[in-house]
């Protein structure tokens, strides 16, 4: 099977899964417009600390909601992002995590120099909960083909407690940087998510 047709039933499948839920996919995309600034252009990076935006196409389901929920609450320390769901309601975010499972789009994650076969010896512990299954939903969320710098952004936040959950907390206190950069590098060298276009 080749890479569109795959696509299009991977997309079909997650389509009839969104529906059963009673969730709507057009209402997300209407949704996301105030995201595209930022998650639609690859390359982009926040201002300070510097980290590219997150690749969010093709993510999971239940793992976008817990993430939109999460900046909601306050328990993931971006500015922006607890400003834009604030006022987002339950459906909302459903709505809009629906649309981005949906989405195709640039595949390019920006690599960071970190020893990716160093890495995926480091990383067999995370592959149990990250194994990039888009298949099924899953509140962990996908790794693969994220950019390097995000993704040792937040392993550093969960060392450091800025981003709360005691099982990733105990998986990433006795990393070193390189590791983190190694581990990082296995990750972005996967295919996987996608910048939403």
């Amino acid at each position: 099977m080749n890479k569109q047709a795959m696509f299009l039933a991977l997309s079909l499948t997650a389509l009839s899964n969104v529906h059963a839920a009673g969730v709507d996919v057009d209402a997300g995309k209407d949704a996301f417009e105030t995201c595209r600034g930022c998650h639609t252009s690859p390359g982009t990076s926040n201002v300070y600390p510097t980290y590219y935006v997150p690749k969010i196409g093709g993510q999971h389901p239940s793992y976008t909601v817990a993430a939109l929920k999460a900046y909601k609450a306050s328990n993931r320390p971006h500015r922006t992002m607890m400003a834009n769901t604030i006022s987002m309601s339950d459906s909302t975010m459903a709505n809009v995590a629906a649309y981005l499972a949906t989405v195709d789009g640039s595949t390019k994650a920006i690599q960071n120099g970190g020893d990716a076969k160093k890495g995926k010896v480091l990383a067999a512990a995370c592959i149990a909960c990250h194994n990039g299954d888009i298949e099924t939903d899953s509140s962990n969320p996908i790794l693969a083909g994220q950019h390097a710098n995000y993704l040792e952004r937040a392993i550093s936040e969960y060392q450091s407690g800025k981003r709360t959950s005691p099982l990733m907390q105990s998986m990433v206190q006795g990393l070193s940087e390189d590791d983190v950069k190694d581990i990082a590098a296995y990750f972005t060298n996967q295919k996987g998510l996608t910048t939403v276009e």
